[in-house]
């Protein structure tokens, strides 16, 4: 997600705790929440498939379940 719809969606944070927003704020503020919900959990899914456990005997697993 790029840093200007970040900053956006604080600035619409920022005025909704200070006083209303309006309709077209409001779509804005659910539009750009979503978008970064799904930024968040890709970038998560992402990290999770790339780590690895070490055990004692230095043989390495990923966390990602085998079916």
């Amino acid at each position: 997600m790029e840093k200007s719809r970040i900053e956006r969606l604080n600035e619409l944070a920022k005025k909704a705790k200070t006083s209303s927003l309006s309709e077209a704020e409001l779509a804005e503020r659910d539009e750009l929440r979503k978008e970064y919900i799904a930024a968040f959990k890709a970038n998560l899914k992402a990290t999770l498939d790339n780590t690895v456990i070490v055990d004692k005997d230095g043989n390495r697993r990923s966390l990602r379940k085998d079916n």
